[in-house]
C-alpha cells in the first residue's frame, strides 16, 4: 500500500495550493481518505475528510470556506484544494485511509502518506 502525496510548496498569504494524494495497493473505491496536518511538537491536526463515494465531506473549522477535498476514484487519488492560505496554515500536511467511514481522528486512520510540506509566507 502506497499514499504518495504531493503539491506542497511556499507559497504568499492569500494564495492558493492543490495537494493531491495518489493511492495505490488497495481499494481506493471503498476507502474514506482524510488530510491532517502537523507542525513540529504539536499533535497532527485533523483538516478535511471525503467518504468512499464523495458524498459526505468533513472539514475542521479552520479550513471551512478555504479548503475544499474532492477524489477521483478513476485517479485513486485524493485531493485539497486550499484557498486564502494563511501563514498559520504552514505544516507537513499527509493524506491517510480509513477502511471504513471518514473519522476526525487520526488513530482511526490505518494507512498514511509521507507528507508534503506547506510553508505559507505573510
Amino acid at each position: 500500500v502506497q499514499l504518495q502525496a504531493s503539491g506542497g510548496g511556499l507559497v504568499q498569504a492569500g494564495g492558493s495550493l492543490r495537494l493531491s494524494c495518489a493511492v495505490s495497493g488497495l481499494t481506493f473505491s471503498d476507502a474514506g481518505m482524510g488530510w491532517f496536518r502537523q507542525v513540529p511538537g504539536e499533535e497532527r491536526e485533523f483538516v478535511a475528510a471525503i467518504s468512499s463515494g464523495g458524498r459526505n465531506l468533513y472539514y475542521a473549522d479552520s479550513a471551512k470556506s478555504r479548503f475544499t477535498i474532492s477524489r477521483d476514484n478513476a485517479k485513486n487519488t485524493v485531493y485539497l484544494q486550499m484557498n486564502n492560505l494563511k501563514p498559520e496554515d504552514t505544516a507537513v500536511y499527509y493524506c491517510a485511509r480509513r477502511r471504513v467511514a471518514p473519522s476526525t481522528k487520526p488513530g482511526d486512520y490505518d494507512y498514511w502518506g509521507q507528507g508534503t510540506q506547506v510553508t505559507v509566507s505573510s
